[in-house]
């Protein structure tokens, strides 16, 4: 079984409950559990939570969800970009999936209210795929195939 820990973002909360809740749906669809539910305060603070749940024996995946909705300036854009690279390091770092359910930038709230089951469902889905995957190459033997020659 799948172990998967969700982290989600109090900011824009009216979005991202919605979004908690349509996860845990596809987890338990899905056959995966749920470990752990972590609240940040916002996707930006999620990065520190992810390392410190990575760490733990009892979780495969993370998932991450919240809404970065647009406002008068590009502070959207900017948190969405950093969140995105940080959460791929430790992924990397870490040789666990952590998957990407924050929607946004340049999204209005309407947007955001729109992907609610996109973006969870997605973001569950694709935690769950990757544990699999990961599973199955740690336990088969890659061969190296010699270069085609034309």
């Amino acid at each position: 079984m799948v172990q998967l820990a969700l982290i989600v973002s109090e900011f824009n909360f009216d979005i991202s409950y919605l979004m908690l809740e349509r996860a845990k749906e596809h987890a338990a669809f899905l056959g995966a559990q749920i470990t752990y539910i972590c609240k940040a305060p916002g996707s930006f603070d999620m990065p520190l939570l992810i390392q410190s749940l990575l760490e733990k024996k009892d979780v495969d995946a993370v998932v991450t969800l919240g809404a970065i909705v647009e406002g008068d300036t590009k502070h959207d854009e900017i948190i969405a970009q950093h969140v995105a690279r940080k959460i791929a390091d430790l992924s990397v770092q870490y040789r666990k999936p952590v998957s990407l359910g924050v929607s946004g930038p340049g999204m209005t709230r309407l947007q955001g209210i729109e992907r609610i089951d996109e973006y969870a469902k997605r973001a569950i889905e694709s935690a769950v795929k990757m544990v699999k995957r990961a599973k199955i190459l740690g336990e088969i033997k890659v061969t190296q195939y010699p270069a085609m020659v034309e």
